[in-house]
């Protein structure tokens, strides 16, 4: 099951629906960085080009947890 978070990026509301394996991962992600949950969605938005927001999210999750961490 998804679970859905809300957010504002660049002064728009949106949501965001992942699995909570990957909203683990984020927050480990976010918590190493020092960010806040938004400040790193803020940071993904930012930085993932024209790839959807969500798949954007796994693939930074997916990278961190193979030891990659170059996103």
């Amino acid at each position: 099951m998804l679970k859905k978070r809300s957010v504002s990026l660049s002064g728009h509301a949106t949501s965001v629906a992942l699995e909570p394996e990957f909203w683990a991962v984020l927050d480990a992600i976010a918590a190493e960085r020092e960010l806040s949950q938004a400040g790193l969605l803020a940071w993904i938005d930012q930085t993932r080009g024209r790839r959807p927001l969500a798949s954007a999210c796994r693939v930074l999750a997916l990278g961190w947890t193979a030891g990659k961490n170059t996103v």
